[in-house]
């Protein structure tokens, strides 16, 4: 009867997987409550560049944005080896000011360690913090425990069909029938399966910084007429740097020094 202690196995694996999953999705939701009220503000007054550029991608996102707009200002020089040098030391608003104290009191250096710590500013997390409180954005791991958990799942369906497999290619005693054991493995199977089918239907798409009102905000989130400066901003907050088009300016973020 080893083919028991297989299914037990098979059993465990199931239900902790869909239970961390089922307590991920709860806690997830809750950032959604007040998300009518924080929707119909944002319909109001809109989000601005910062605030879609952290729904969309964290606090990585804003930093790029600040760093690619000063420099289409002419105000940073983001050059393709992979340096930012400040031009204009005045920073019009706090994020340009968290970059250029990121930079430091030189005025030159690398740039992923400016956006690193530009990132990390303080300015950054009152922005978090204020969306958050407004239901657009998520709290610190609520996301990506619901990513986490989802692949414990499809982990688990994946291991019970193993030992399931496994069960099934052992000599079991002959009043045992093979398709009873079959149909034995099939339930935690069919179990993680139905979660993933519900989690996908709940909670999809598994964003990492907006809530449900927040993804719907960005949807609807235009940030100017196609070909303006606006437009290009907007592109770069929703996208990242993938969105630039200017291969200098593209080359100055993903350039790594060789060794």
């Amino acid at each position: 009867m080893f083919w028991v202690l297989l299914l037990l196995l098979a059993w465990v694996f199931a239900g902790t997987a869909c239970t961390r999953l089922c307590l991920a999705a709860a806690h997830a939701a809750t950032a959604d409550t007040g998300g009518a009220d924080a929707h119909a503000a944002a319909r109001e007054h809109g989000l601005t560049l910062y605030e879609a550029a952290f729904l969309s991608g964290g606090p990585d996102r804003v930093a790029e944005l600040t760093l690619v707009a000063m420099a289409r200002q002419r105000r940073l020089l983001l050059a393709h080896t992979g340096w930012a040098t400040v031009v204009d030391p005045r920073g019009r608003d706090e994020m340009e000011r968290s970059v250029i104290g990121a930079i430091g009191p030189e005025g030159q250096s690398r740039i992923i360690p400016v956006r690193a710590r530009a990132a990390g500013a303080e300015a950054v997390r009152r922005l978090a913090d204020g969306l958050v409180r407004a239901g657009l954005a998520l709290p610190d791991g609520a996301a990506s425990a619901v990513g986490t958990a989802v692949r414990q799942v499809r982990a688990a369906a994946l291991a019970a069909a193993a030992l399931g497999v496994t069960a099934l290619l052992l000599p079991v005693p002959t009043a045992t029938p093979r398709l009873l054991i079959g149909l034995w493995f099939a339930l935690p199977i069919t179990l993680s399966l139905s979660c993933l089918a519900l989690a996908r239907f709940e909670v999809h798409p598994y964003a990492r910084w907006a809530s449900p009102a927040g993804q719907r905000l960005l949807g609807a989130f235009a940030g100017g007429t196609a070909g303006d400066e606006r437009a290009f901003l907007t592109e770069v907050a929703l996208r990242g740097v993938r969105a630039i088009a200017e291969p200098d300016l593209r080359a100055a973020f993903t350039h790594r020094d060789r060794p």
